[in-house]
């Protein structure tokens, strides 16, 4: 039988996350492209953790009681990687990380990784996800690594010849049959990424984003595709959705507010036992609008407890708003956080908020001065002191990513956060966004549902599966892996909080 395999690396972009336990679409459709050439082909799923484990004979790269983020998250296949590998007559590559990120349990597989990996496939070797992008900018250095290579999608007719742009989404759909058999693969309980369209609905676009780049036309996906798609991962035992590979959820089909409840609706009545329901990515412009105010209110009448909106604010600061194309300002910012908290404040029987903004923060842009981060301090402040409530924080540096007006720019001179960064961060972290923690999470609060994931020196990490859910740390404690538990706040940090279990 013809043997293929998904070498998982991770995929991290503005519109996207494909980091255990997040099931990228990206590894889907390699899925679905593999399956759909014939029944004759076993198609396996492998990460690079299972890679690293095997190649360091079978033991993890951080001794235990610690967890160790490079071979945490395990396939059924772990032990057999490397044999696959050498023996599959295609392995199809995910790969590409086109924003900054940092995972506690997680680390993407790199670019240098993957070339010593590559050197014992003996059969096609096919590169998908956005580290094509360096790939074909650097083709002369990686000339002889892929067979082939896939930018944006992967369909049964061009696996073995490439493409540079999106299939249709008609074409990924006729490949779609069946997803029973790469969940059961998984070492893990997945939350599945779902795509509603592709491509940015504003106007003008922000000189760094990479969705024009990869889409310059917006293009809906129908309804009942979606609805399809979601019917499928159920039967397979998917039970957690993220609605997270989209520029803006609340710009779906053009803010159409009642196509947005039968998608939620749609999803709730073919998934009766549905656990997660989220979304990603949210435009403040369309937040703050009255489209986005009902629109918030259906969010929270369908979707699960602890579900966040993050958006992106980018800065403050007026010049760097300016010389970026960024459209939203303070006061922008300032309506959407309204629309969201007038009805995400309450909370679920887990303890959790319904929903809650995020928002997004990058220093490295156009324009920025040292006036920059105080502007964002004081932007941040004003929130702070008029009760408004939010879920997290993302403090970044720009990267430049090819295709967008970022990558053209040609700086005078280096940004002041280039030396600055980490210490404008943890200005905001211990300004802002732990202030914000007691605000959103007092002590005293009972947090329901968790289960622990990860063991550092702190302690053991527990967590709820969603999105950008929050982590608890109980001090001191060394508990297996996925044991549910219960917490009570005791104490906040920056990005996370401790909890105990109650006495006895």
């Amino acid at each position: 039988m013809d043997t293929a395999v998904i070498l998982d690396c991770y995929t991290v972009e503005p519109s996207g996350l494909g980091v255990p336990p997040y099931l990228s679409t990206y590894v889907r459709q390699a899925w679905s492209a593999l399956t759909a050439v014939g029944p004759n082909r076993d198609v396996r799923y492998l990460t690079i953790d299972d890679v690293r484990w095997e190649l360091n004979g079978g033991e993890p790269l951080t001794p235990p009681p610690v967890s160790d983020p490079l071979t945490y998250s395990a396939s059924q296949n772990r032990g057999n990687a490397i044999k696959l590998l050498r023996d599959a007559a295609t392995v199809i590559v995910v790969a590409g990380d086109a924003v900054p990120s940092v995972h506690l349990h997680a680390h993407n597989g790199s670019l240098d990784e993957i070339i010593r990996v590559l050197a014992c496939v003996r059969g096609r070797r096919v590169l998908l996800g956005p580290m094509a992008n360096h790939v074909l900018d650097n083709a002369a250095g990686y000339a002889a690594l892929f067979d082939a290579v896939h930018t944006h999608t992967i369909t049964s007719k061009n696996v073995a010849l490439g493409s540079r742009t999106g299939a249709a989404y008609e074409e990924l759909r006729t490949d779609r049959d069946s997803f029973t058999d790469l969940i059961g693969q998984l070492g893990w309980t997945s939350v599945a990424e779902i795509e509603l369209y592709r491509g940015c609905t504003r106007r003008r676009y922000c000189s760094f984003c990479n969705e024009p780049a990869k889409s310059p036309a917006v293009v809906f996906r129908d309804l009942e595709d979606i609805l399809d798609e979601v019917r499928q991962l159920y039967a397979a035992g998917v039970r957690n959705l993220r609605l997270g590979q989209q520029t803006c959820f609340f710009s779906a089909w053009n803010r159409d507010v009642a196509q947005i409840e039968r998608l939620l609706a749609g999803i709730r009545a073919a998934c009766p036992a549905l656990e997660v329901l989220h979304i990603d990515n949210a435009d403040p412009l369309a937040v703050a609008s009255p489209a986005g105010a009902r629109i918030a209110r259906l969010i929270v009448e369908h979707c699960s407890e602890g579900n966040c909106a993050p958006m992106g604010m980018e800065s403050f600061d007026p010049a760097v708003i300016g010389a970026n194309a960024l459209t939203c300002t303070p006061q922008i910012l300032r309506r959407a956080i309204d629309n969201i908290n007038d009805v995400g404040n309450q909370r679920g029987p887990a303890g959790l908020p319904a929903l809650l903004p995020g928002i997004n923060i990058i220093y490295g842009l156009p324009g920025e001065t040292h006036r920059t981060h105080l502007a964002n301090l004081q932007g941040l402040d004003e929130l702070m002191t008029a009760g408004a409530l939010c879920h997290r924080t993302n403090v970044r540096q720009a990267r430049a990513y090819p295709g967008t007006p970022l990558a053209g720019m040609n700086p005078v001179e280096e940004s002041p956060s280039q030396e600055h960064f980490m210490t404008w961060k943890a200005d905001i972290d211990n300004i802002w966004d732990q202030p914000m923690k007691r605000r959103v999470y007092p002590i005293g609060l009972r947090l329901r549902g968790l289960h622990s994931f990860f063991v550092t020196g702190r302690g053991t990490w527990y967590r709820r599966l969603g999105s950008y859910p929050i982590q608890v740390v109980e001090r001191d404690a060394v508990v297996p892996r996925f044991t549910p538990a219960d917490l009570t706040v005791t104490e906040h940090a920056p990005r996370f909080i401790y909890g105990a279990r109650d006495a006895g």
